[in-house]
This record gives structure tokens, sequence and C-alpha cells, in this order.
């Protein structure tokens, strides 16, 4: 009987109960890291700190991510899941509608991203403020690899040394647009900023490498096939 109350609570079996607390630990350490750490920076924040605001233990916070470090890494690989997520959804809606103008998909996964700066706006700027543990660099430029590999798929760019450029110039303008996008003191600032990092990309895609992307009238004349499960970049 009591089995069957907690099910009807929709707490289900004891085994996904105890993964529901594990998840809502984590989550409450991961929301009071946000908070500690975009106040304080890495550098200055303490784990006491953290445990306090998240109502938790030090020994939980070892337990679920290791320590300090790990936990900063979590929240950053946490938040990079939610900004490939927005663009790789704004992606797929785009070609759903139809589109497959190659400025527009992209486009439309660039400025998911954008927005995306804004509204974690506290994170970006931690992030972009490279006060981070041993190794964040290193996880950051890996993690610049991926987006740029993905930015490849989606603009079907050729394994040249002048295509690769290109998209490395291009992932570039689109990460420092976010970085002036989450510095925006107003949100009509950071809409400025994201229609003018719109404009730039659209500009660098006219001619495209080899003149395959936009012609100068800005559409291309023919559009390359886009693999409709290629994944948003960035």
């Amino acid at each position: 009987m009591a089995t069957a109350q907690r099910q009807a609570r929709g707490k289900g079996p004891a085994g996904s109960w105890q993964w529901a607390r594990t998840a809502q630990t984590q989550r409450a350490l991961l929301d009071a890291a946000r908070a500690v750490f975009t106040e304080q920076g890495f550098a200055d924040a303490s784990i006491a700190d953290v445990v306090e605001r998240a109502g938790s233990s030090v020994g939980s916070l070892y337990h679920h991510f290791g320590g300090k470090s790990e936990l900063f890494l979590a929240l950053w690989q946490d938040c990079q899941q939610a900004q490939e997520a927005d663009a790789s959804e704004a992606v797929a809606r785009a070609r759903k509608a139809g589109v497959t103008d190659s400025f527009e998909l992209f486009s439309a996964g660039a400025r998911a991203f954008l927005e995306g700066c804004w509204q974690r706006r506290d994170l970006a700027l931690l992030f972009y403020a490279g006060d981070g543990p041993p190794g964040f660099e290193v996880m950051k430029r890996r993690r610049g690899r991926e987006w740029l590999g993905q930015n490849d798929a989606l603009l079907r760019l050729s394994d040249t040394s002048f295509d690769r450029l290109y998209a490395t110039i291009l992932t570039s303008l689109i990460g420092e647009g976010g970085r002036e996008v989450a510095a925006a003191r107003t949100r009509r600032q950071a809409v400025q900023v994201i229609d003018a990092t719109i404009e730039y990309v659209r500009r660098l895609m006219t001619g495209g490498p080899a003149g395959t992307l936009l012609a100068p009238g800005g559409r291309p004349p023919s559009p390359p096939g886009l693999d409709s499960g290629a994944a948003g970049g960035f």
C-alpha cells in the first residue's frame, strides 16, 4: 500500500525515487555554484559558501562532484549543453519550416546561441573571464574545436585549409559576439549586438569559399545539400 501511494504521488519505485533525489541534489549544488561563482569568481569562492547556499553538505558536494574545480567544470558543461541545445533546436525548426538557405540556417543557430549568451550572461561573463580551475582553458579550446567541426558539417565545407580558416573565422565571430552580448548593459543593447553579429556573418558568407555559399545578391545560386541530422554549431 505504501509503495502504491508513493507511485501515486509521482515518486515511483525506490530506485527512481533515489535517482530523483540525486538529480535534485546535483541541481541544487549547480544552482548554488552558479550564484556563488558569478558573485565571487572561482578563485575567491569557497565550498562552504556553495553548500550553505544549496542547503547541502560538504560531503554531498564531494560525493556528487569531487570538489570545487569539478563543480565549476560541471557548471560549464551544463551551460554548454544548454547553448548547443538552443542552437540545434533553432536549426531544426528552420529546416522543418522548409529553410534550405545556408545563411538562414547558420544564422538561425547563431542567433539562438547569442540569445542564450544574454539569458545566461552571468555564466557567460564568468567563463569568458578566464577565472577557472587548472585545465579549464584546455577544455574550452577542445570545445571550440568541436563547435568548429559542427559548423563545418552544417555548412558542408570542404577539407581544405581555406575552408577551415573560413569556418574558424565564422565560429570566432559568433564567440566574440557572445562575449559582447553578455557584457551588454541592457536587453536593447544586446539585441543590437546580436543583429550586428548576424549582419557580419551575412557579409562573410556573401561569396563564401569558392563562391559556394552566398552570391553577391545575398542568395545561394545553388544551396549545398545540408544533412538534416547535422547539429548546430558555434
